[in-house]
């Protein structure tokens, strides 16, 4: 095991896989870092390792990496060790911070298994891997992007582009637009060859929100989202598309009989990959610190997110075109699970209406 801030990039990498066990969100973050590889090593095989189900969002792409996915069960991972074992790679980098990437990347057999040092994990967890890149003084404290490309730096690797950008293939794109003229929120043309992306009505008539999270305490009040929906159809005459889960459905058909607005329910409608495409023919995606605003801003739509416990500073999408709304309370972010871990966040519950309000008329008249 070396620990250095810098190391020889290897001469011999045909064989390259990349190890994110996060989050979707995580998963978008490391795009840059996809595409750097992909130009330092172009006549290498890069494959990427994701939690369950989040392989389906790169798939997506245009063109996809070699996508293998960790699965629950003892034989799903033991055939997973098998499989990842038998690509033959020669280098290995993980992402994450965790015991279970460094064993995946262990048991990978690769002769170069890279990764960030964090002195506060397990000896162990360290020694798995044959380099680790020293953090500097502001390493841990940079954006979430960033992590992956300090690694890749290290190794003399660096990204043309250190914005996440995912490129949709054709058929993703199509089966989006078609679910959304299934439901009479695009007119109803176009064929299999992708005619329906450029019907009217694409990107100026409508947006997305996603008012709902995994976790509680991220989220913001029923009735003020309600007030939103109404507002953006009273004072813009644009409806609202919500996206979300399977399991938010049910909250959602709640909060849609609710307003009085123009609101169409999608959540649990679309695959990850059909969300992404719903999500970039929409003119501005709205919601709470969760997926859809990484994926929106990932394929070129703008976007407003509220932030609350989490750090904003270290999450959010970059660029003029991505905004945040944030409380003013100096508390927050705290980065704790609700007040003094509750699940619940005062600093949310007590925003007002009118401050989302401003943010998203400057990213409508922007």
């Amino acid at each position: 095991m070396k620990i250095a801030e810098r190391f020889d990039k290897p001469a011999q990498a045909h064989r390259i896989l990349l190890i994110q066990l996060g989050d979707i969100g995580d998963a978008v973050w490391s795009l840059p870092a996809l595409r750097a590889v992909r130009e330092a090593f172009p006549k290498a095989v890069v494959a990427v390792l994701l939690r369950e189900g989040n392989g389906l969002l790169l798939a997506a792409e245009a063109s996809p990496p070699k996508i293998f996915e960790v699965r629950k069960g003892v034989g799903e991972s033991l055939r997973l060790i098998r499989a990842l074992r038998r690509e033959r790679f020669d280098f290995v980098l993980d992402f994450r911070g965790d015991e279970r990437g460094a064993y995946t990347a262990f048991l990978t057999g690769a002769p170069v298994r890279a990764a960030l040092y964090y002195s506060a994990l397990p000896w162990l967890r360290n020694h798995l891997f044959t380099h680790l890149v020293a953090p500097s003084g502001m390493a841990l404290a940079i954006g979430a992007a960033d992590i992956s490309l300090y690694i890749l730096r290290a190794f003399g690797i660096e990204a043309g582009n250190v914005v996440p950008e995912l490129h949709l293939s054709t058929e993703v794109r199509f089966r989006a637009a078609k679910i959304l003229a299934d439901e009479g929120i695009l007119p109803a043309a176009g064929d299999e060859k992708g005619d329906y992306w450029s019907a009217p009505a694409a990107s100026d008539r409508w947006l997305t929100v996603n008012p709902f999270s995994r976790w509680f305490y991220k989220e913001w009040g029923l009735e003020k989202w309600v007030q939103i929906i109404d507002w953006l159809w009273q004072s813009f005459g644009l409806p609202a598309v919500i996206v979300g889960s399977p399991a938010e459905r049910e909250r959602i058909e709640g909060l849609v009989g609710a307003c009085a607005g123009k609101v169409y329910n999608l959540a649990g409608r679309t695959t990850l990959a059909e969300l992404a495409g719903v999500l970039q023919l929409s003119r501005l995606h709205i919601g709470v610190d969760s997926a859809a605003p990484h994926i929106a801003a990932a394929v070129g739509t703008p976007t407003v997110t509220l932030y609350g416990p989490s750090d904003w500073r270290y999450w959010a999408p970059p660029g003029e075109r991505n905004r945040v709304v944030v409380p003013d309370m100096e508390c927050a972010p705290c980065h704790q699970k609700g007040c003094e871990g509750s699940g619940i966040s005062l600093c949310l519950d007590t925003m007002e209406v009118a401050q989302m309000q401003a943010v998203i008329r400057q990213a409508l008249s922007g």
